[in-house]
């Protein structure tokens, strides 16, 4: 009778045992949890369990790939990821991770095809034209980089990404109208990170340039109506900036520039930009938002000291940059042209 009990006993307990092992979607949670923390080897040993489970699951291969990547170890990167490209329920996030990796292990051609492939499937994914954009600029293939993220920010203009790369391009072109239009959209999109506090460089370095005397360096020739229009109405109020460029005469400078916009161009040109900049001013916080661009960029410590002697309008200005999401709405692309 003992002997029954105990074989009773056992079975039960194996039973729990069993009934207690985890399911695929909880070991890749699992998993998930020892990327967060950088722990890839476990990662790797945790989603093979999962995949052993789950053999045709897209998301657990797609973690094991990136795993893969991040642990650099490419060639197995490489073997998880690429039978996922020709699937049909392959999602934009099995390129971008494809992308990273033959980046990574400089198979730039087949890098290149598989974008191309990818953008035919999702022509509106502003991330795929971003991360294209930038191989072919790793590729010395500029003029192609730049076509890539314009796409990007037609096809998808609520997406950061181009327009950081588009500022950055323009930047170090004639054409600053673009670099000082996309620049600021990008920084309103992402407000708080090291990328942010580069474009704000970018920004107050491209106003100096744009107002500059050398010839080199004035705005782009090339015809488009929103871009002479921008051109022309910063010039007729530049009187404010001939003592030089600082955060004081750029705030009087963009007062003005926006208040003749929205009479001038406004119903013409519908702009995010613009609207979003018009309502800063409206609600007293213009002041604050140009110093946290330009005053911040140019001398931080006399920023930091602004925002001690002006509490309330920057801690006013703060809350409302954290709690509004920017996004420019289809529709409002003016770069007819490259």
């Amino acid at each position: 009778m003992k002997k029954l009990l105990l074989a009773f006993s056992m079975l039960f307990v194996s039973a729990a045992v069993f009934a207690q092992e985890p399911d695929a979607d909880q070991l890749q949670e699992t998993a998930r949890q020892f990327m967060r923390s950088g722990d890839w080897t476990n990662a790797v040993l945790v989603l093979n369990k999962a995949l052993a489970k789950a053999p045709n699951s897209l998301s657990i291969q797609k973690d094991l790939a990136l795993t893969y990547y991040y642990q650099r170890d490419f060639g197995k990167a490489k073997e998880t990821i690429k039978p996922l490209i020709d699937r049909e329920d392959a999602d934009v996030q099995v390129f971008q991770v494809a992308g990273n990796i033959f980046k990574a292990i400089q198979e730039s051609k087949d890098c290149e095809k598989m974008y191309k492939k990818a953008l035919k499937k999702f022509p509106e994914s502003g991330a795929l034209y971003a991360e294209y954009g930038e191989l072919l600029w790793l590729m010395s293939e500029q003029a192609a980089s730049i076509v890539q993220w314009e796409a990007g920010i037609k096809a998808d203009p609520a997406y950061a990404g181009n327009y950081y790369f588009a500022s950055r391009y323009y930047f170090f072109t004639t054409d600053k109208v673009w670099a000082l239009v996309y620049g600021e959209i990008f920084i309103n999109m992402e407000s708080y990170s090291s990328k942010t506090a580069e474009i704000k460089n970018l920004l107050l370095d491209g106003y100096k340039k744009f107002f500059s005397d050398d010839p080199k360096l004035k705005p782009s020739k090339t015809k488009n109506e929103f871009s002479d229009a921008f051109t022309a109405v910063m010039k007729q109020n530049s009187v404010v900036v001939n003592s030089g460029i600082t955060t004081e005469s750029l705030t009087m400078l963009r007062t003005r520039f926006i208040l003749d916009w929205n009479k001038q161009y406004a119903a013409k040109f519908p702009f995010k930009l613009f609207d979003h900049q018009t309502q800063l001013l409206q609600e007293g916080m213009f002041e604050a938002y140009n110093h946290w661009i330009f005053e911040a960029a140019g001398d931080l410590a006399k920023y930091e000291s602004w925002t001690k002697l002006n509490a309330e309008q920057y801690n006013d200005f703060t809350k409302f940059q954290k709690s509004k999401l920017f996004k420019v709405p289809a529709g409002q692309y003016y770069k007819s042209s490259n």
